[in-house]
């Protein structure tokens, strides 16, 4: 099979295809015939030097995928060969065939495409983990997303409100917040024009956030702690803009703040299992009722890797960015 390799630390040119075996499933592991492959940012900071994989996994980056399965594993219960599947995976997306603990699988909804399923498991396992579990949010929150029109955010915006919090976005361009508005946010600040602490006092009449998911970080930390509401939850996803800052800690205890976060690549497969079976029970029929989609920015041939990493590098692209396997 022909998979994509990271030949060494750097830009998007030192993703190159190389031929491998098709590997062979071990116990309670899927072998899925790619069709669709999702990137997202860990790939990009994998490729980079900064995000190496955990023992065991893949060196071969791409986190989900969306395929046919061709083969299982001893003691795999749940899918069959020929059944369609999604799948959050360890590394190894990048290829014309990936395993897949079977307890990270998930049967794709009715009406999706590859290309929409392969977009799903790393944002939505990523934002009902982080907004939902760790941020507690619930109907009649606000909820703050920085970066709006990511992967992440666009789920985000369109979970949370289907759940029935109010949402506010940050995003870089007009255009950008448009988008947000129309998935569902109530308000898109575009941090390059507007103070996003001010502009969220404003629409909250003074309140502020019951729940901000950052994954900008930097000096992002310390303007969380003045946009939170009372006994808010800030949840760090990611440190675009840095992970060491000085900050004013004092508001965390005035407010009875909960600083938190997490990472999901490194975690059990009996943990991101519990997350499946949690989002085909309360996700997948809003899936299928149309209330949620993955929003596609763009699709890219897996040979040309290359042009969908400078895409994501590029910043513009407004939800995923997802490679096709022929």
């Amino acid at each position: 099979m022909i998979e994509i390799a990271i030949t060494e630390p750097g830009g998007p040119e030192v993703l190159k295809p190389q031929s491998a075996p098709v590997p062979k499933p071990g116990a309670g592991e899927l072998l899925i015939k790619v069709a669709a492959a999702g990137i997202n940012r860990p790939d990009v900071l994998q490729r980079m030097g900064s995000y190496p994989p955990p023992k065991g996994a893949s060196p071969i980056p791409g986190l989900e995928v969306a395929g046919e399965v061709i083969e299982t594993g001893k003691g795999t219960n749940r899918f069959a060969k020929g059944d369609q599947v999604c799948a959050l995976v360890n590394g190894g997306g990048y290829a014309e065939y990936c395993l897949a603990p079977e307890v990270s699988a998930m049967t794709i909804p009715a009406g999706l495409g590859m290309v929409e399923a392969a977009a799903i498991p790393e944002t939505f396992f990523t934002v009902w983990h982080n907004v939902f579990e760790r941020g507690q949010l619930t109907a009649g929150d606000w909820l703050l997303v920085h970066g709006g029109s990511s992967g992440i955010g666009t789920t985000a915006i369109q979970l949370a409100k289907a759940f029935g919090a109010k949402v506010i976005v940050t995003a870089g361009s007009a255009e950008k917040c448009a988008i947000c508005l129309e998935l569902g946010a109530q308000r898109a600040i575009n941090y390059r024009k507007e103070d996003f602490v001010e502009a969220i006092r404003e629409e909250t009449g003074g309140a502020g956030a019951d729940v901000i998911l950052d994954m900008v970080g930097g000096d992002y930390i310390g303007r969380d702690f003045q946009a939170a509401a009372m006994d808010g939850r800030i949840v760090q996803i990611a440190f675009l803009g840095g992970s060491k800052v000085e900050a004013d800690f004092m508001p965390l205890m005035l407010k009875r703040l909960t600083l938190t976060g997490s990472t999901l690549r490194a975690r059990p497969n009996e943990f991101k299992g519990a997350l499946a079976r949690t989002i085909e029970d309360k996700v997948w029929p809003l899936v299928v009722a149309g209330q949620i989609s993955p929003v596609i920015d763009s699709t890219f041939p897996l040979s040309e890797v290359i042009e969908a990493h400078k895409r994501m590098d590029g910043g513009q692209h407004v939800g995923k960015i997802v490679l096709t396997v022929e």
